[in-house]
């Protein structure tokens, strides 16, 4: 009898609707439901209760034709990119009784195509890449959404995977707004960097894409960083920038390079010493680059000279 007793207690307690109430792990009651993602999880001590839930409520529009309703159908949880088959898997229990031709139809729906299988490989190095890169959840479903739309269209004959990976996230981090230069995808990616840059340009090429300009000031305070610069340094280095951009056109030329020279200046403005070899390799630019756009600067900033020290004879 107690060992029923305690059995039953174990269980966890379900509410009217079927959800439950209670965390079997914790016995507390608060239950937080994401509706986003479809999970109920414990706020104690964080176990997810039930996952996939199926989003009964009604939006409260009404739909006067076909496609309003079809665009207003609200089932199931959210659909992901990330996923080969977006989420929208079918799975038949095997525990009951089955008969043969059932079997062979499982056996059949548990084997995966080509084209999922390609994609379950492509999305698992996009959140490989992603992950190392600390890139947020959208770029990566912009970057699975591209990789598919270029599978559809058969971009991937005679084309590495990684490769067509990695630039899919490069472009999707461009159009996001998100500070990655091609250099540091590759450094994660064993894919050729030649290659990266053909399959680069064809999906921007035969996907019709606009190419989006990366702004060199979010890539102000990564380096300014690594270089151990001072505050000072960073703010000139944004104003020489934005400067340059109102009397240049930035249109064709390496943002990198815009970034080099400016960091320089910033240096000389403010007397700390950082060579140009040593920028240029920190931002991974030659130094003929970085001196190209440092004589553009100079044209309209004025660096302030510091008279040397004489050294004095005993």
């Amino acid at each position: 009898m107690n060992a029923a007793s305690n059995f039953k207690n174990s269980l966890p307690e379900y509410s009217f609707h079927g959800e439950i109430s209670q965390c079997p792990e914790c016995t507390s009651f608060n239950i937080i439901l994401d509706q986003s993602r479809g999970e109920s999880v414990c706020a104690a001590c964080g176990l997810v209760l039930s996952h996939h839930l199926i989003d009964n409520a009604r939006e409260g529009r009404r739909a006067f034709s076909q496609i309003e309703k079809s665009k207003r159908d609200q089932t199931g949880s959210p659909v992901s990119a990330l996923l080969p088959d977006l989420g929208l898997t079918t799975v038949i229990d095997t525990n009951t009784q089955l008969s043969h031709r059932m079997k062979r139809i499982i056996k059949w729906n548990t084997r995966m195509s080509w084209s999922n299988r390609n994609m379950l490989i492509a999305a698992t190095e996009i959140k490989r890449i992603g992950g190392l890169l600390n890139l947020p959840l959208r770029v990566k479903e912009y970057a699975a959404k591209i990789y598919r739309q270029a599978f559809k269209l058969k971009l991937l004959r005679g084309r590495s995977i990684k490769a067509m990976v990695a630039a899919c996230l490069y472009y999707s981090c461009r159009a996001e707004r998100i500070p990655r230069t091609m250099q540091e995808i590759l450094k994660f990616s064993d894919s050729n960097p030649r290659d990266v840059r053909r399959c680069y340009r064809t999906i921007i090429r035969e996907l019709k894409l606009t190419v989006p300009t990366l702004d060199p000031v979010l890539l102000v305070p990564k380096f300014i960083a690594t270089l151990q610069l001072s505050n000072d340094v960073e703010k000139t280095t944004i104003k020489i920038i934005n400067h340059y951009r109102k009397r240049y056109n930035v249109a064709g030329r390496d943002p990198k390079g815009i970034l080099a020279a400016a960091i320089y200046v910033a240096c000389l403005y403010h007397n700390e010493s950082r060579s140009q070899s040593r920028i240029a390799k920190t931002v991974q630019v030659t130094e003929v680059t970085l001196r190209s756009r440092f004589k553009e600067i100079l044209k309209f900033v004025k660096i302030p000279t510091v008279p040397r020290p004489v050294p004095v004879q005993a």
